[in-house]
């Protein structure tokens, strides 16, 4: 391809609401074009980046014996309020009228639409198992769409959907889906990390996220150096401490802390380890009270939380309803004297400590020195409520946890009979009897990865893309393209050489000036890049350079396309 044929518009500097490294470098390398809030225009560029990652995708899902279809992506609300999803999916779900007054809704995943065709269309074992899968756009109306397309509101996803007759036969094609998603990441170029989830909204029992390392991921992952234990944080179990509950050896005492309504400012004042703090959250579930205790060095999971019983939903108690409950402004609130009126959760650390300082439910003041079973009664429930942290034990038995930051690109979830039942999607097994369909679902973000992949991979210059996806594989910059015959000639026959190759080249036949060439190449993240000028020809060299490398390398003209093949080919 050569630039006067085809659209590159790079930036100088990005836009100031550019937030994040890819959202800014895909904005000034021309990959995308803000059109509203969290809604792009994939540029030229940008859409030979998405296409190959489609391939990929596409080429290992068919080789997992998957079937492509295309489903609509405006959906009829009967099949959502079949499901139950269509009050309890929230606001992200776009819902809008036809001229008939008809509900609709703009596709955010297609779990329903999927089941009723297999409802329509799957009558008997015999069919069984088959799975779909579509490369299709999606719409989630988020509240804050940030992050240019990592946090969007249009994006491109695959979805598939499996169907079986067995549960056997589900947990079978989780593994196949499992070993192809890691095929396909480990083919973009991508450094992953599987791990297992919670799987949210979508439902069903087990799940798995596939995440791509990078300091900017939203996600926290909690793995373990010495095993292959991994999970997001919001499933990681924490474990309980080993040690028994120490006996009490102090009196519990109230003691001033005027202003002081964090745990990190008590325990400075009283000259306490903060892991010797107990902290008090207080929640409504309904219209019950209650009351949260964890180690004040520890922080709520509430996605833990909402699975204890009687506590989903819940919400974050008002400063009127604790004081109502507990006569105490928040800050100061704590489980002495009120564990006779309201319930209380406590964290597995919290119930093994002993002479610990909480709030005294008094404006003002804190207690030290307090212990259960002696001051106050032993925990209603305790439970897992807490994120894991560094050092924590890991859940395997296997050495200690370590945290990183990843950005979630795949998601994997075995529904089971959750939407086939809502739907009376049923088939007839061996015996002739009915039965609901044990149903898999598989999400890759598509456009997502682009932006995880320049997260990933930049540097000073601009984007350093994995030579999978990038949008051509070499550039071809000449210096006085249109001043020197030499040049020109030697281009076009290096340009034409290279193309019955296969090798996607792009020529930048531009009358620029050299640094700005060298400049947009570089920004848009092209793994190789060839110099052709007077100087280097009248030596009969031409001047090769990696994306990643500092120095360029002179390489006999008659001998580059042999060279370039072979860097090409390298790992």
């Amino acid at each position: 391809m050569r630039v006067s044929q085809f659209f590159i518009s790079t930036l100088r500097e990005a836009p100031a609401d550019a937030e994040i490294v890819s959202h800014q470098l895909m904005l000034r390398a021309g990959i995308i074009r803000r059109l509203a809030g969290g809604i792009y225009t994939w540029m030229p560029l940008g859409l030979r980046v998405v296409r190959k990652v489609e391939a990929i995708v596409r080429e290992e899902m068919n080789r997992a014996g998957a079937v492509e279809l295309a489903m609509p992506v405006v959906q009829p609300a009967e099949l959502w309020q079949e499901s139950g999803r269509w009050e309890k999916y929230g606001a992200e779900l776009l819902r809008f009228q036809d001229r008939h007054q008809r509900d609709f809704l703009i596709q955010p995943t297609s779990e329903e639409v999927v089941t009723d065709l297999a409802r329509s269309e799957l009558r008997s074992y015999r069919q069984l198992p088959v799975h779909f899968y579509q490369i299709q756009t999606k719409f989630r109306d988020e509240r804050r769409p940030r992050f240019g397309i990592m946090r969007g509101r249009e994006f491109t996803m695959k979805d598939g959907y499996s169907f079986h007759a067995d549960y056997a036969d589900l947990q079978r094609e989780y593994r196949n889906m499992y070993d192809t998603y890691t095929r396909i990441f480990t083919r973009l170029g991508l450094r992953f990390r599987a791990v297992a989830a919670d799987p949210g909204p979508i439902g069903g029992t087990g799940s798995h996220e596939f995440h791509v390392l990078a300091d900017s991921g939203e996600d926290a992952v909690a793995y373990c150096p010495d095993s292959d234990y991994a999970a997001n944080v919001e499933l990681a179990e924490a474990l309980a401490p080993a040690a028994a509950r120490p006996t009490p050896a102090a009196p519990m005492r109230k003691v001033p802390t005027p202003g002081k309504t964090r745990c990190e400012d008590v325990a400075l004042l009283l000259g306490a380890q903060l892991a010797q703090t107990v902290k008090a959250i207080a929640l409504m579930h309904a219209d019950e009270f209650v009351l949260l205790l964890l180690r004040g060095d520890h922080s709520l999971n509430e996605i833990k939380a909402q699975k204890l019983p009687g506590m989903d939903p819940f919400r974050f108690a008002s400063d009127a309803e604790v004081e109502r409950h507990l006569g105490c402004k928040p800050g100061y609130i704590g489980p002495v004297g009120a564990a006779a009126k309201i319930r209380i959760i406590a964290d597995r650390a919290v119930a093994l400590m002993a002479d610990f300082i909480c709030g005294a439910n008094e404006e003002g003041y804190h207690l030290a020195g307090a212990n259960f079973g002696r001051d106050l009664p032993e925990p209603g429930l305790i439970a897992d409520i807490r994120n894991v942290v560094p050092g924590d034990p890991s859940p395997d038995g296997r050495g200690r946890l370590a945290i990183c930051r990843g950005i979630e690109v795949g998601h994997i979830f075995q529904l089971r009979t959750k939407y086939s039942e809502a739907m009376k999607a049923l088939f007839l097994d061996e015996s002739g009897k009915s039965r609901a369909f044990e149903m898999g679902c598989y999400g890759i973000g598509v456009t997502r990865i682009v932006g995880a992949a320049i997260e990933q991979n930049h540097d000073a210059r601009g984007i350093v893309f994995p030579p999978p996806i990038a949008p051509f594989q070499l550039a071809l910059v000449p210096i006085g393209y249109a001043k020197s015959a030499q040049v020109r000639q030697t281009c076009d026959r290096l340009y034409q050489e290279l193309a019955a190759e296969g090798i996607e080249v792009l020529l930048d036949d531009r009358d620029e000036r050299p640094g700005v060439m060298f400049a947009d190449m570089e920004l848009i993240g092209i793994p190789h890049r060839v110099v052709v000028g007077e100087r280097g020809l009248k030596q009969g060299k031409l001047e090769y350079q990696g994306r990643c490398e500092q120095t360029s390398t002179a390489v006999a003209a008659d001998e580059l396309l042999a060279f370039v093949k072979a860097r090409l080919c390298a790992p």
